[in-house]
Order: C-alpha cells, then sequence, then structure tokens
C-alpha cells in the first residue's frame, strides 16, 4: 500500500528555526553526531511515497521488478485509468441519435464557426434535416445572435470537421477531452499527494461520475471549461514544484551537506520565467474564451499560486517573504496571467472580427459603422474593438437578466446534493423498439440523465467538510488548493441565485470533489507509521466505499447513456421526487 495523503509533510507554510541549538554544535568538535536533522530540500519538494517493501513480499514480486513497477506506476497507473474512462465514454458515442439538450445550439454554432468564422440562425427545421441527409445540409449566412464566446465552439467544429456534422462528430472532441482530464487528474493528484495510488484513485472516482461521463458524451460547453480549468490548475502545481525545486538548488549545504533555511536567499532570489506559469496563463484564457465564469477562476488562481509563492519562501527562510513575493515574483505572475489569457481571450474572436463589416458578417461586426457612429472618443479604436465591445456589453446584459423560467432549473444550494438533474433526453419505446425489450410488458424509459453518481457526490459533502478542516487546522496547502478549486467554481453562482442557472454547471469542480474524497480515503486508510491493524480496518473501509461507488454507477448507467429499460427500472432509480 502506498503511503497516503497524511503522509506528506503538512507543515510546509510554517516558517522553519535556523539552526539547532548551540550546545549541539559544540559537541560536534568531540565526535557527538546528534539526531538527523531535516533537511529543506524534503519540505521544499517532498519525495513520492513508494509501496511498501512488505507489499512486494506478500505479492511474492522480486526487488527488481518491484523498483522497476513503481518508477513505470507514476504513468502506468495514470494510462490504465484513462483507458477504462476512454472505453465506456468513447463506446456508443454516437447512441442517442439525436439533437440533446443544448447540443441545438452548440453542435450547430461549431458547425457554422469553423465555415464561416460566425454563428448563423439555422431553420427550425434543421435538426431533423442534419439527421437525415447525414450532416450535408446548407450553412445560413444571416448571422445569430450567441451569448458564449467561441473557443468551445471551435472545440466541438474540430470533432466534426473530422468524423463529420453528426452525433458521433459533435461529441467527438469533449469526449476525447473528457478522456483526457481523467489522465490529467490522475497526475496532478499523484504530484499534489505524493501518492500514485491516490492521485489514480482521484482519477478512477471522476471516470465513474456519472456527471462528468454525461457531460463527456454530449457537445456542450461546460466540458471544454472544465478541462481547461483543470489543466491550468496542473500547470500552476508544476509550476509550484519546479519554483520551490529552483528556490532549493539556490539556498547553501552546511558541512554536514543538509540543506538549512538561509534568509538571505529566500529574500532575493529570482526564479526565472517560469513556463508553466504563462501556459496556466493560456489555458485559463481558453477557459474565458469558453464561458465567462472562467473569470473567476482566473482571480482565484492567481491568489492561489500568490499564496503558494509566500508559503515557499518562508520555508526557505525569508524573513520577508510578502515583500519578497511582492518584489520578485507577482510582477510576472500577473503578466503571465492576466494578459495572457486577456489576449488568448481576444485571439479567439479571430474569425468574427475578420468577417465583413457591411453587414454580411457576425452579429454586431457592423455596429461601429452604423449605430455606433459619432461620439468624441470614437477615433481612438478600430471599428472592430468597438463592435466587439458592444457586443460583450450586450452579452452580460443578457446573462444578468436571464429569469426564463425552465423546468430543470436549480439553485445552486441543491447541486452538492444533486437536488435537480438535467433531463437531456427521454423516449417511451414501446416492447420490441429501439432496445426495449419485448418482454417489458408496458412502455420503457429511454433517457440520458446528467447526473453525478449519487454515492460520490453524497459522500464529497463530507470531503468537503474534511478539506476544510485541514486547510484551517492543519493547515496543509493540498487542502486550501482543492478548497480554491471547488469555491472557483462553485461559489460565483451564488451571486446569480435567481438567474435561470442548471446543475451540469458544476461540472466544472467536479474533479476537486474526486481530488477532495481521494484525500479523505486516504486519510480513512491511515499514515504509514500507523499499526497493521489500524491500516487493514481503514484500507478495507476506503475499499467498501470505492467499490460502492462504482456499483452506483453501474446500476446507474441506463440512465447516463439512454439505455431502454422497463418503466419500473427507470423508477427504482429516481432516488428523489425531485428527479422526475
Amino acid at each position: 500500500m502506498t503511503s497516503t495523503a497524511s503522509s506528506t509533510d503538512t507543515r510546509q507554510g510554517t516558517a522553519p528555526h535556523d539552526e539547532g541549538p548551540s550546545w549541539q554544535q559544540r559537541l560536534r568538535r568531540f565526535g557527538y553526531a546528534g539526531g538527523p536533522a531535516a533537511d529543506v530540500r524534503d519540505r521544499l519538494v517532498p519525495p513520492y511515497a513508494a509501496p511498501s517493501p512488505r507489499l512486494w513480499h506478500l505479492l511474492g514480486v522480486p526487488p527488481v521488478m518491484a523498483d522497476r513497477l513503481t518508477r513505470w506506476s507514476g504513468w502506468g497507473g495514470p494510462l490504465l485509468v484513462t483507458l477504462l474512462a476512454g472505453v465506456i465514454r468513447f463506446w456508443n458515442l454516437g447512441s442517442p441519435k439525436a439533437v440533446i439538450f443544448d447540443e441545438t445550439y452548440y453542435a450547430k454554432d461549431a458547425w457554422a464557426l469553423v465555415h464561416r468564422g460566425f454563428e448563423v440562425n439555422w431553420d427550425k427545421n434543421a435538426n431533423d434535416l442534419i439527421l437525415s441527409a447525414n450532416g450535408h445540409v446548407h450553412i445560413p449566412t444571416d448571422a445569430a445572435y450567441v451569448v458564449h464566446p467561441p473557443v468551445g465552439k471551435y472545440v466541438i467544429g474540430l470533432g466534426e470537421l473530422l468524423f463529420g456534422f453528426d452525433p458521433f462528430g459533435w461529441r467527438f472532441m469533449t469526449a476525447l477531452l473528457g478522456t483526457l482530464s481523467v489522465l490529467m487528474l490522475c497526475r496532478i493528484g499523484r504530484r499534489l499527494f505524493r501518492s500514485t495510488f491516490l492521485g489514480c484513485l482521484a482519477g478512477a472516482l471522476m471516470a465513474v461520475d456519472g456527471l462528468h461521463f454525461v457531460m463527456s458524451r454530449t457537445s456542450l460547453l461546460d466540458g471544454v471549461l472544465m478541462f481547461f480549468v483543470l489543466a491550468a490548475f496542473g500547470c500552476l502545481v508544476v509550476d509550484r514544484d519546479k519554483a520551490r525545486e529552483r528556490l532549493a538548488a539556490a539556498l547553501p549545504a552546511d558541512a554536514d551537506g543538509r540543506v538549512r533555511p538561509h534568509a538571505p536567499t529566500a529574500d532575493t532570489a529570482r526564479l526565472g520565467l517560469r513556463p508553466w506559469r504563462w501556459l496556466a496563463g493560456l489555458m485559463l484564457g481558453l477557459a474565458i474564451g469558453t464561458k465567462w465564469n472562467g473569470l473567476y477562476v482566473l482571480v482565484a488562481f492567481c491568489v492561489m499560486a500568490v499564496a503558494w509563492d509566500v508559503g515557499s519562501r518562508k520555508v526557505a527562510g525569508a524573513r520577508h517573504p510578502y515583500t519578497a513575493v511582492l518584489k520578485h515574483d507577482v510582477g510576472l505572475a500577473f503578466v503571465a496571467t492576466v494578459p495572457v489569457a486577456l489576449v488568448t481571450y481576444l485571439a479567439s474572436w479571430t474569425g468574427w472580427i475578420l468577417s465583413p463589416a457591411d453587414g454580411r458578417g457576425g452579429y454586431y461586426r457592423n455596429w461601429a459603422a452604423t449605430d455606433g457612429k459619432g461620439g468624441s472618443w470614437t477615433w481612438l479604436f478600430p471599428d472592430w474593438w468597438r463592435s466587439l465591445w458592444h457586443y460583450e456589453h450586450e452579452v452580460y446584459e443578457f446573462h444578468l437578466n436571464l429569469h426564463s423560467p425552465h423546468t430543470y432549473q436549480s439553485n445552486p444550494w441543491s447541486w452538492i446534493v444533486l437536488g435537480r438533474p438535467v433531463s437531456y433526453f427521454y423516449e417511451s419505446p414501446a416492447p420490441g423498439k429501439d432496445g426495449c425489450p419485448a418482454d417489458a410488458g408496458e412502455k420503457c424509459a429511454r433517457e440520458v440523465l446528467a447526473i453525478g453518481t449519487p454515492l460520490l457526490w453524497w459522500l464529497a459533502c463530507f470531503a468537503i467538510v474534511y478539506v476544510l478542516w485541514r486547510w484551517f487546522f492543519r493547515r496543509d496547502w493540498r487542502a486550501g488548493a482543492i478548497a480554491c478549486g471547488i469555491a472557483a467554481g462553485y461559489l460565483p453562482w451564488f451571486l446569480y441565485q435567481e438567474r435561470t442557472i442548471f446543475l451540469f454547471y458544476a461540472v466544472v469542480f467536479v474533479p476537486f470533489l474526486c481530488l477532495a474524497v481521494a484525500m479523505m480515503l486516504g486519510a480513512i486508510v491511515g499514515s504509514p507509521g500507523a499499526s497493521d491493524t489500524r491500516r487493514v480496518a481503514g484500507a478495507t473501509s476506503a475499499g467498501v466505499l470505492v467499490l460502492l461507488i462504482a456499483w452506483n454507477f453501474i446500476y446507474f448507467w441506463p440512465l447516463f447513456t439512454g439505455t431502454a429499460i422497463p418503466i419500473d427500472q427507470w423508477r427504482s432509480r429516481m432516488w428523489l421526487d425531485t428527479w422526475v
């Protein structure tokens, strides 16, 4: 069994002692060795946990092979989990062969974007025509008013260009990004917890989460947004490690070869350009270019990254860590994230910007030359800039005043307990048709329900409390990072409780829920120093919980995939009245 989350030093944000007692130093000249002193390098960059030798011995694995398996597991384990996630996400991806829920907007918008550079108005019967003609339809030229930026639709359109304008084509890229996000989470969790086991556990939990699964098989924007948010988080975690490695390398070693905290170095060290942070800025720009709520993630992640820099310099011995970070880190960190993200967002509108400004281009593209004429300062900005600014303002007003009631809207207070899921597709096939068993007796139910795996989400409620406790009272930076990811994707929606919003928006913070559950399960297993009895009891309890989550995913599989089941079986899966 690998080390668990609790095995990593949780005191990395505390100020270290500069030197040991002076009497010990004086006794060294007489041969006194003293106890082993901690090397600050292990606090800046903790080592990865390795499986216990007892485990390999029990399994009968020779030491040479055990060492090789340990080295391979860092990528081998995540790739195996990803393979499982990919197989179930791509299995029968074109079913249902229908335009389900908001695919009616994004699949067609994506097809127009990759061909015309802007979205267009489609006929009311366009969905039926697209399905019957296998996507061989004429693309209209009349620009459409849309309320989301283009990045996510370009991503969906790439799959359509590769595989055709049909359900498989417009779902391909979301399935691919959903699969890759499982791989990323395994690797991020491994780096976060310094445990391959816990990293793979977090990825496996997300692989069997119903909401993530359904969103990976539907061409909506939120799954694309989740991918870019998780990628940005992963880049920042890698950047944190790389910066701490550079800081550790800059610290001087003492006569015994141990690296100790050194205030002059910690206060003045420069950590370079930090390319992973620039890549995080790019990912955050793509997130904002998919849906505007990526802006909240940008702010939260920037604050988190600065807090990490302060903690790193504290551990290295800085006497004035905040001043040091302000002087050496904040300026470059700002440039690498905020301007990069905004430039990326602006670049995503290139198709719209390059479209004609004579009324034949994108919606509002000619606004500056028509309704926007006049004004004292219009000469300062080109027409395309003023037209785009007007468009963005109109979209903001739309989002702010969206109060149209919807059958499946829900308040964010209910999301974490899955109070009101969203039905993307529903049919009632007769016995012997569309997969309904001939002996069903009555009509079947065939539904795609956007809902998380219930046992996983309800366990996550306790996991959130656990990571908050660990962050506040144990000062565990990993718990703080997970809490930040959940808060960035979840809390902003409480500002818009009167707006029409839906449970599936929560897919953005699903990866962080899975990290929280994995961290809590690691604590249940127990630390490597615990007794064998404690570890066996903990591993058994955690294993039962994981198996129950896997069973729950299998049990709800028909509702995730649109598989026809007898109506009585469908009713048995409606655990809450609000799910109907």
